[in-house]
């Protein structure tokens, strides 16, 4: 997909199951809202096919499409009450008015927004705001939904609230969402897979608690989780089939009962996650320093270094009170993932990446 002389999608090749909720996330200026869009005809793929529940759409509008769509911008009709923003892509699809009535309040009791429909725009919250438009959406029965960052002019707490209301949508409706995100924290609450945009291709697919577990570079191990995975530097004292070991920066040693893609003294990058840190018996001592501790009330997070790389680990209470490493923390060798010199993860992952599905929308672009 090119702009003149702009690239913003490369490669694209993507299915997505029927009833999936698919989140597309990344960093601005990824591809992710020109991909949803492509999906949804609002821009047309200069190479490359769509295709939506096995029919080719490459050049149908996109009220052919039958594809409902939630802007980031409400949108709403500011003269008319919530009943008739409801039902007004209704009345453009010709419904009878007894129908169309039902209809309407069939939508305001999903969104709970029954108490409503008498108000305009101008007297509702965001929030309030934000369930009118979504059921303004899915007024007119469509297969599939997107949503362009519909969260982002709420609140945090509001977002939290709409997240749940998202969850209990798709599970009553059943019906196939994409949406469109930066924050990470949101693609791993909603989404049961995950498309990891960069500079407009796609890094990785797959369920949240895959790709979370087994990243397949840096770039998706460092964008999902907050605090990110922890990096350190080493190199590869020993390979072969039954396991590899490494020394870190630091003067640690580790080493790793599965195969690991790399040669004696190749310099690799090794990851593990905050919450795969603790202070006690592992069989992976790592020297720490802990420099500041953050307090979060029933957990917390230590950031110090070991060697000279950074690192933080998420403490637990003990009767009451943080346990803060003095001099190590340790691991397990299940928890570190291997990377090479270009990013790229050299260990098989523990699960399958993709789940199961048949096609809903294939994309090249």
């Amino acid at each position: 997909m090119s702009f003149g002389a702009v690239e913003a999608l490369k490669g694209i090749n993507l299915e997505i199951p029927d009833g999936a909720f698919a989140v597309f996330v990344g960093p601005s200026g990824c591809g992710k809202t020109t991909l949803m869009r492509v999906l949804s005809g609002l821009e047309m793929q200069t190479s490359g096919d769509v295709e939506i529940d096995g029919r080719e759409m490459n050049e149908a509008t996109p009220a052919e499409r039958g594809i409902g769509m939630v802007f980031q911008s409400y949108a709403l009709y500011p003269h008319m009450s919530v009943r008739e923003n409801l039902g007004f892509p209704l009345k453009m699809s010709n419904m009878e008015s007894a129908a169309s009535i039902s209809r309407v309040e069939e939508v305001a009791r999903i969104l709970q927004i029954e108490h409503l429909l008498d108000r305009r725009p101008n007297q509702l919250s965001g929030g309030q705001k934000q369930r009118v438009a979504i059921g303004r959406t899915i007024a007119l029965d469509r297969k599939v939904f997107l949503f362009d960052e519909p969260l982002s002019n709420l609140d945090a707490d509001l977002r939290v609230e709409m997240r749940l209301e998202l969850q209990r949508l798709h599970r009553r409706l059943g019906s196939t969402m994409v949406y469109v995100t930066h924050d990470q924290v949101e693609a791993m609450a909603l989404a049961d897979m995950i498309v990891i945009m960069r500079g407009g291709a796609i890094e990785q697919v797959g369920s949240p608690e895959a790709l979370y577990r087994d990243p397949a570079n840096l770039f998706v191990a460092t964008f999902l989780g907050s605090p990110k995975m922890n990096l350190m530097s080493g190199k590869v004292t020993e390979a072969g089939q039954s396991g590899a070991r490494f020394v870190l920066g630091s003067g640690a040693e580790i080493a790793l009962d599965r195969p690991v893609r790399a040669a004696v003294g190749d310099t690799v990058t090794l990851g593990v996650r905050p919450e795969d840190l603790r202070v006690g018996a592992d069989v992976i001592a790592l020297p720490f320093e802990t420099e500041m501790v953050e307090n979060l009330g029933p957990t917390g997070f230590a950031y110090g270094s070991s060697g000279e790389d950074r690192m933080v680990l998420q403490l637990l209470r003990h009767d009451g009170a943080f346990v803060v490493p003095q001099t190590a923390v340790h691991t397990n060798p299940g928890a570190i993932r291997v990377f090479g010199s270009d990013g790229i993860r050299l260990t098989e992952p523990f699960e399958t990446q993709a789940p199961e599905s048949h096609q809903m929308q294939r994309a090249s672009a």
